[in-house]
């Protein structure tokens, strides 16, 4: 049983605050399929999310089989299901794919034969069998809303909301998703509540929540819903409710739900209940008392031995619905979420099967993969310029010695800005390379993360498998960087340590990205912000024009640019170009081993504030 007692939600601290929920008292028994209505922004969708853990409630509690969920901790993933109003599966992925991976993501301990038969038979439930080879992306509206309730069923949720599931569906996909909902409420006997604003089957419905700016106006049996509310006409309920206040609407109902609402249903014979309900308007306040007692008095409420029976035939039937349920989660063999290590094999293995079949994403990367080094030695196709006259001997007279003294110097300052500004380029073209794999890693996708997260899909393997796949690319792009570059420009020095820092300057600007793909909401701010951060990282190196002392103090830790240039070019140290670079730069040079700790601390502060974005919830 699902129960709401005194639930109130205020917006803010302040008395005056707006309250989007006040003081619902609700209860769902087991075995129910129940609608929410009410007007747009009325707190329909608040009230699941409150009931789902989403949002906590300014006062008032929850409870869940006499769980009082506030205190004693939310729902175990498998004992809910949450459909939200937004997709939660991959475009790329095929329906069979879709379960699959959810399924793995959320039981485990079955075997091959067993996850099949499991998806085969929720896949026949939905109606999907037939079409479990079409990908997503082209998969009608009702099609995929019945694969966000496949998705649901992997755990066999005791509760599952549903929250505007049959909103901008054709007619008749809407009747086979309200009846899809019946179904699953009666076949599995579990508590369906459905947000919709639709009032087109209400005969399916058990009982029909109606709010009123976050007040409870009505929770009763479906035909006893025009009669309270005085109407003939589905769409008059929504112009009738604006003609009274909501607390006006909420202290009627405080008087007449033992008349209208599920209690009458319970406790009155059903031909006493409506013979009585009808004639009676919800309007009269004076006369609630005494109706409720004529109904006592018909149905014989007051006889003690009739109220044993009925207590004693309610406390056999509760035991039997136990027993039914345990022989059900028995069948299931439900045995718990899967560890993070298996969650992140799954995830990782879900990811690159994506990759490879977006082949917009792929083309890119590849473009990058061989585009950006074909850029970098464009500007150096013969290799490295060979400095003249090394060991500065000069011969002559001092009219001589002077001009090749000169020519010496601009030949030093040539060489070293252009070996200087390769390294530099190479790093820049890295660093955007990182914008790219990070930016919109987890923003592009932070709903369904957000949605796998509630049931059951651990922050630290989601970031975890994140850190694995575009380490792999970072990999690719900074090894071949590095081999290709230094294979046509042939730069001096430690060839592997030259590589150690492309990579490390790659990786610590993808994982700020993830970072901040992590704190964005959408993946077009994460893609802003990752830019602007590329393009400041150029004048703030402090490689071209020289920072302030005091600014680049503050600055250069943060700049992993710097960081990678200080160190490539300190790989060149036993060379003549190294003293060519250094009398071009107005920039202090960082020690190598200080340059690859920096960019280390980079990569851990990113992944870390990534999972802590990750672990902040940014459900809508």
């Amino acid at each position: 049983m699902l129960e709401l007692k005194e639930v109130s939600l205020q917006l803010g601290n302040a008395p005056d605050d707006q309250l989007l929920l006040s003081e619902l008292n609700i209860r769902f028994p087991k075995k129910h399929f129940a609608a929410v209505l009410g007007p747009s922004g009325c707190g329909k969708s608040t009230l699941l999310k409150v009931i789902a853990g989403l949002r906590e409630p300014t006062l008032g509690h929850v409870a869940w089989d006499g769980r009082d969920l506030s205190e004693e901790g939310d729902m175990d993933p498998h004992e809910i299901g949450y459909v939200p109003q937004f997709s939660i599966a991959y475009d790329l992925l095929t329906v069979w794919e879709s379960v699959d991976s959810t399924l793995s993501l959320r039981v485990s301990g079955l075997s091959r034969d067993e996850r099949e038969a499991r998806l085969e038979q929720i896949l026949k439930e939905v109606g999907l069998d037939e079409i479990a080879d079409r990908q997503v992306r082209v998969l009608s509206g009702g099609q995929k809303r019945r694969l966000a309730l496949a998705l649901e069923l992997v755990s066999a949720p005791h509760l599952l909301l549903c929250d505007e599931v049959t909103s901008g569906l054709d007619p008749k996909a809407e009747d086979e998703i309200a009846h899809l909902m019946h179904e699953i409420a009666q076949g599995g006997n579990r508590i369906v509540l459905s947000v919709t604003h639709s009032l087109r089957h209400l005969a399916l419905y058990d009982s029909v929540v109606v709010l009123y700016q976050g007040h409870l106006a009505y929770h009763g049996p479906a035909n006893h819903l025009f009669h309270y509310f005085d109407v003939e006409k589905p769409e008059e309920l929504f112009p009738r409710l604006a003609q009274r206040k909501p607390m006006d609407w909420h202290r009627s109902w405080q008087k007449h739900r033992v008349s209208y609402g599920l209690e009458a249903q319970e406790n009155v014979a059903e031909e006493v209940a409506l013979e009585e309900v009808s004639s009676v308007p919800a309007q009269d306040e004076n006369e609630g008392e005494e109706h409720y007692a004529r109904l006592r008095k018909k149905a014989r409420f007051d006889d003690e031995e009739s109220a044993a029976e009925k207590a004693e035939a309610e406390k056999e039937k509760a035991a039997a619905d136990e027993k039914r349920e345990l022989e059900t989660r028995k069948k299931l063999d439900y045995p718990g979420t899967p560890s993070a290590m298996s969650q992140f094999s799954i995830l990782l293995a879900r990811r690159w099967k994506i990759f490879f079949r977006d082949r917009g994403q792929l083309w890119l990367q590849l473009a990058l993969l061989f585009g950006f080094p074909l850029l970098v030695v464009v500007f150096a196709l013969d290799g490295l310029p060979q400095i003249k006259n090394p060991n500065g001997v000069f011969s002559g007279n001092l009219y001589e010695q002077a001009a090749q003294t000169m020519a010496q110097k601009l030949d030093m300052m040539k060489t070293g800005s252009l070996v200087s500004g390769l390294i530099m380029f190479q790093v820049v073209l890295l660093a955007l390379m990182g914008s790219n794999n990070a930016a919109r890693e987890i923003a592009g996708e932070r709903l369904i993360f957000e949605k796998e997260k509630f049931a059951g899909v651990r922050p630290s393997a989601y970031v975890a498998y994140k850190a694995v796949f575009l380490g792999v690319l970072v990999l690719a792009q900074s090894g071949w960087m590095a081999f290709f570059v230094n294979y046509v420009v042939q730069f001096k020095g430690d060839a592997f340590t030259q590589m150690m820092v492309l990579i490390f300057v790659n990786a610590a600007l993808t994982a700020v990205c993830l970072a901040l793909s992590s704190l964005m909401k959408t993946a077009e701010q994460a893609s802003l912000v990752s830019i602007y951060l590329v393009g400041f990282q150029l004048p703030l190196s402090g490689a071209v024009l020289a920072l302030p002392k005091a600014l680049s103090f503050f600055t250069q830790p943060f700049i992993a640019s710097y960081w990678g240039w200080s160190g490539f070019i300190q790989t060149m140290h036993d060379t003549r170009f190294y003293d060519a670079m250094v009398n071009v730069s107005q920039t202090k040079l960082a020690a190598a081993d200080l340059c690859f700790w920096v960019l280390m601390t980079h990569v851990v502060l990113g992944l870390l504030i990534a999972y802590m974005g990750c672990k902040n919830s940014q459900w809508e």
